[in-house]
């Protein structure tokens, strides 16, 4: 993806679809690789309650555009045994940080979202330009530095992640 474009939803379908049959190879051979069962590892589409969510976001914040468009596809990831753990957060538990926490405060770029995090705390937000950030420590209030474009490269970067794996 290049920097300006924006989230394609039939990406994002496609995206679930391939990630979901990665999920499912990985979870096979896991017990056998690691010694131990694998945890809850999904890409969940939207439902109806989601799509409310969502609403209630966008009518919210200041949700930008490809956030936006992920939700209105899925409702959220979990990903345990990928890497570290990710985890996409459903519109609903966006919504509640937003509500407790507020946007995130990055160097250039005003207001991000928190939108998803890993399995050591960190935090992975989304600015209004598209540009994925991730927070150097487990802290709403830490410095956050540019780790993707956009949300397509931050779900490509996750799936490089499940390959690797696999």
């Amino acid at each position: 993806m290049i920097s300006g474009e924006r989230l394609d939803s039939a990406w994002v379908r496609s995206w679930c679809e391939r990630t979901s049959a990665a999920l499912e190879a990985l979870q096979t051979s896991f017990a056998e690789r690691h010694g131990f069962p694998p945890g809850e590892n999904a890409v969940l589409l939207a439902t109806d309650g989601s799509s409310k969510a969502t609403g209630a976001l966008v009518d919210l914040t200041p949700i930008p555009s490809d956030l936006t468009t992920l939700y209105w596809v899925l409702s959220e990831v979990s990903m345990p045994d990928v890497g570290c753990g990710y985890f996409i957060h459903s519109p609903a538990t966006v919504d509640a940080h937003f509500r407790e926490h507020g946007s995130v405060r990055l160097d250039d770029e005003m207001p991000a979202l928190v939108f998803a995090g890993d399995g050591g705390g960190h935090l992975f937000a989304v600015a209004g330009s598209g540009r994925v950030w991730k927070s150097a420590s487990a802290s709403w209030c830490d410095d956050f530095r540019p780790v993707a474009c956009g949300i397509q490269e931050f779900l490509e970067q996750l799936s490089q992640e499940i390959t690797d794996q696999n």
